[in-house]
């Protein structure tokens, strides 16, 4: 951009011009393309203005109270030591530690207050003092308490007298639970493609979708649902925030945290956990961490963890790769009662009632490498690899009462890996162990019934125990689970059911599926039906399975495939191809037998996410009820479905009648303008009626002409 013209620079030019500014009209001035003559937009100013960042406030200073008195003699020493603890959080600025002192009549000369301002270079630095030092035990008489400088400010704000608070008459907000009552029982998805999000009815029925609310730019990042469907989040600069509502998605409420990164709810909806990482001041430390726990409805900030990178890595990776998202894990159930995390040596346990630890205290657990949440119950798997002569070990604890229910020791531990059946009712331990040789690895599992006495366990190998474990999945609210599993380019699928005819509580084999193309396994959420997928190197092979009835419903192909998406209901399937692959993004929806019903194309999509649905209010009885008397009921959506494949017939016809009307008007314009041109056409052929001419003569003629000639003399012997 060209520098700025001052007023007078302008004046002058149009002086020297002849110009009279006074005269002018600025609106029907129109500046070429690409110049703007030094002249700042409205647009450009904007831009420039949120550019700016003013320093305004005092957030990058604390104040420590409950330091010692001393005299001028000792502040050097006080200072050093005051000075080595804080400059471990953070980058004290350069004369950025002052202590007020005073004039003490008694030993004639000064002293401190007790008190001391330390000026950080950022306010996450400060906040990070606050929360590492506050109540930090300098020595029996003196304990820090540690405030941020603003803080002070926003106390003195408070007024010296009593008000009541301002009387807001209720008002109603829209029914958030409304998409659930949609008379064709249709389920809702959003995708995201470019800049636009958009959610969407899945009509199957009509084989498309149905638009429900459209938004560009609405997220700066991703979009997710909540675990119930109530809310879609949104991810921006500033923070958070979730929408709902009937058809517009109003914004429903915001959660600031600047350079928010990754969200996550609590499995009742009640609390959002958000998290972000910033660049330290120091290019030697590790990146600072903040996590936000709000409560969804309020926006309140219930608890926060700030720190450095290192403090929530696990494993042997640190800095921001070595933190697993997410890195709080909530209980099981509705009622987002507890959530952990794991640390060195500790599983730290919380409560949401007060939102401390259970106890006032973590789980010491030594070695603790992992652990999972029972989908239903509060109930932790821990577990602890191998260490020294200690064998590796998984355990079951009960919550809050910290009780042992079951522990397995393991032996020859490479890897070990747990997977919660979605009812709670199972857990599988899946264990890579050593060879004798330790120059390989085999796998078995260590199956517990949760729901049974005492929780029995089973030790669970196939019969080729060397066959490399590709997946493995449970049946939601059932009781088999699917293995992938063999070395070659095809691997085997096999079946298991966690019941036998005998009641020996032994695992069943049903079936082996040999020479398979698949890598994933994508179970109903009703179970029964799976989808055996190839994708990534295998292009996206579909393989819609019956267990029941241990049949191959369809097979397909969704070219290039990366996601794989159930609907809640178990009635359809997406597939789609995400902008990892330049070519053919967009989604499929199939049956759940593996018919294709409609294809949408869609450049750079990112995202697609069925909304989730509140589980059924039926008890198990009365769904299985349902199920018994299912052809009783189905006589109404048949003729429902009966009628919608009429009206597509009639539309169909409609359609066809209006592209065969649309031709003949079209033929009949043409016709209508050759005879308005016919005298036209007379008038050029000397009056000839040529459009008459009915009898005609053809004549052939042949026309010989010479193309080329060459001349050659030839010799005859004799």
């Amino acid at each position: 951009m060209a520098d700025v013209m001052v007023m007078k620079e302008i004046e002058a030019t149009a002086a020297h011009l002849g110009i009279d500014l006074d005269k002018l009209d600025l609106d029907s001035i129109h500046l070429p393309p690409g110049e703007d003559f030094g002249i700042v937009s409205d647009d450009e100013d904007v831009y420039q203005g949120d550019n700016l960042e003013l320093n305004t406030g005092f957030g990058n200073v604390i104040i420590v109270d409950n330091l010692p008195v001393v005299t001028r003699e000792k502040f050097g020493k006080l200072e050093t030591v005051v000075r080595k603890i804080y400059s471990q959080i953070g980058m004290i600025k350069e004369d950025g530690l002052w202590m007020p002192v005073e004039y003490d009549p008694e030993s004639k000369s000064e002293k401190t207050l007790g008190y001391c301002f330390i000026e950080f270079n950022t306010p996450l630095e400060a906040e990070l003092a606050k929360e590492k030092t506050n109540g930090y035990k300098l020595d029996k008489a003196h304990i820090f308490a540690v405030n941020m400088f603003d803080d002070f400010d926003r106390f003195m704000k408070v007024p010296d007298e009593w008000a009541p608070p301002e009387f807001k008459p209720y008002t109603p907000g829209e029914n958030l639970q409304q998409w659930l009552t949609d008379e064709k029982a249709r389920d809702q998805f959003v995708i995201r493609a470019g800049s636009d999000t958009e959610v969407l009815w899945n009509d199957a029925r009509h084989l498309k979708p149905e638009p429900v609310y459209k938004r560009a730019f609405w997220t700066e990042s991703f979009v997710q649902w909540s675990p119930l469907g109530t809310y879609l989040a949104t991810v921006h600069r500033q923070g958070a925030a979730v929408w709902g509502g009937a058809s517009t998605f109003n914004r429903l409420m915001r959660y600031a945290h600047p350079q928010v990164k990754l969200i996550d709810f609590s499995p009742g909806e009640k609390y959002l956990v958000t998290y972000s990482s910033h660049e330290p001041s120091n290019p030697r430390d590790a990146n600072r961490v903040v996590i936000n726990i709000f409560d969804v409805r309020t926006g309140k900030v219930m608890r926060d963890f700030k720190g450095s990178a290192d403090d929530f890595a696990i494993g042997g990776t640190g800095g921001v790769t070595g933190v697993s998202w997410p890195v709080f894990r909530w209980a099981g159930g509705k009622e987002d009662k507890y959530f952990a995390r794991i640390g060195k040596n500790i599983i730290s346990v919380y409560e949401t009632e007060t939102f401390s630890l259970i106890d006032k205290k973590s789980l010491k657990v030594e070695n603790v490498v992992d652990f999972s949440w029972s989908p239903m119950d509060p109930i932790l798997a821990l577990f602890v690899p191998e260490l020294g002569d200690h064998p590796a070990r998984v355990s079951l604890m009960q919550i809050p009462s910290k009780d042992e229910l079951r522990q397995k020791n393991l032996f020859s531990v490479s890897d070990c890996k747990m997977y919660w059946q979605s009812n709670g009712d199972y857990l599988a331990v899946k264990v890579d162990r050593y060879t004798k040789t330790k120059k390989s690895t085999y796998t078995g599992f260590e199956l517990f019934r949760i729901r049974e006495r005492d929780i029995p366990i089973e030790v669970f190998e196939l019969e080729n125990k060397n066959d490399k474990i590709i997946a493995f999945a449970w049946e939601p609210k059932g009781h088999r689970f699917a293995v992938i599993h063999g070395d070659n380019p095809r691997p085997d699928i096999s079946f298991y059911s966690m019941r036998s005819a005998n009641n020996t509580e032994k695992v069943k084999k049903l079936i082996t599926l040999k020479g398979k193309q698949a890598n994933a396994l994508f179970w109903s959420p009703t179970g029964r039906f799976i989808i055996l997928a190839g994708l990534k190197g295998l292009n996206g092979q579909l393989e819609f399975y019956n267990v029941d009835e241990l049949e191959t419903m369809a097979t397909a192909e969704h070219f290039m495939a990366t996601d794989i998406e159930w609907d809640p209901t178990g009635r359809y399937v997406a597939t789609a191809v995400t902008s990892v692959h330049e070519m053919e993004n967009g989604f499929n929806i199939w049956s759940f037998n593996g018919k294709l019903l409609y294809r949408i194309l869609k450049d750079h999509f990112f995202q697609y996410l069925w909304r989730p649905r509140p589980p059924s209010f039926l008890s198990p009885e009365k769904e299985e009820e349902i199920a018994k008397n299912l052809k009783k009921y189905s006589k109404k959506y048949e003729a429902e479905d009966q009628d919608v494949s009429m009206l597509l017939s009639e539309q169909d016809r409609e359609k066809r009648k209006m592209l065969k009307d649309e031709w003949e008007k079209w033929v009949n314009e043409w016709k209508h303008l050759h005879e308005l041109e016919k005298l036209e056409r007379e008038k050029l052929r000397d009056g000839e009626a040529s459009d008459e001419e009915e009898e005609y003569e053809a004549k052939e003629v042949e026309v010989e002409e010479i193309l080329d000639v060459s001349e050659e003399v030839l010799s005859f012997e004799e």
